[in-house]
């Protein structure tokens, strides 16, 4: 059954504030092979005009897709996340991420559409510091693919 278009511009509660640790950052950094060392070490970061080490640009993308829970698991949408694919990731950055950012997230379904069975749901979130200042933009892509036929 096709997801219900009334849900396109609901917009969900922020998150709770997320801690961006340097450690994490590291982490990530290794995680997908990124040698930076602005991404490491504080020094590096701070010859660039930064306050501290930044994230490499694909690191919200933790944050963003754990807001999107807020969609996925939202029983009035019912959508099939045993079926979900990601489908597509992009984003729009203000400022980096930087060690020290407690950021929130708030997500808004902007758009819901039907292809050949399939449900495609495009989650916006936009993710703020705790100043309220703008960061970036994240657009998520999931596509819960049609049920097979018995």
């Amino acid at each position: 059954m096709a997801l219900d278009q009334s849900f396109v511009g609901r917009t969900y509660p922020p998150t709770p504030a997320y801690e961006v640790g340097r450690e994490k950052i590291r982490e990530f950094a290794e995680a997908v092979g990124d040698t930076n060392p602005v991404y490491v070490d504080p020094e590096a970061a701070k010859a660039l005009g930064y306050s501290d080490v930044i994230a490499p640009p694909t690191f919200v993308f933790s944050i963003t897709f754990r807001a999107a829970g807020q969609v996925i698991q939202d029983p009035q949408l019912g959508l099939d996340y045993s079926r979900v694919v990601h489908g597509d990731q992009k984003f729009t950055y203000v400022r980096p991420v930087r060690a020290g950012d407690r950021l929130t997230v708030t997500s808004t379904i902007e758009g819901i559409k039907s292809m050949a069975g399939n449900d495609i749901v495009d989650i916006r979130g936009e993710v703020y510091d705790e100043s309220g200042e703008h960061v970036v933009t994240a657009w998520t892509k999931l596509v819960a693919r049609a049920a097979e036929e018995a």
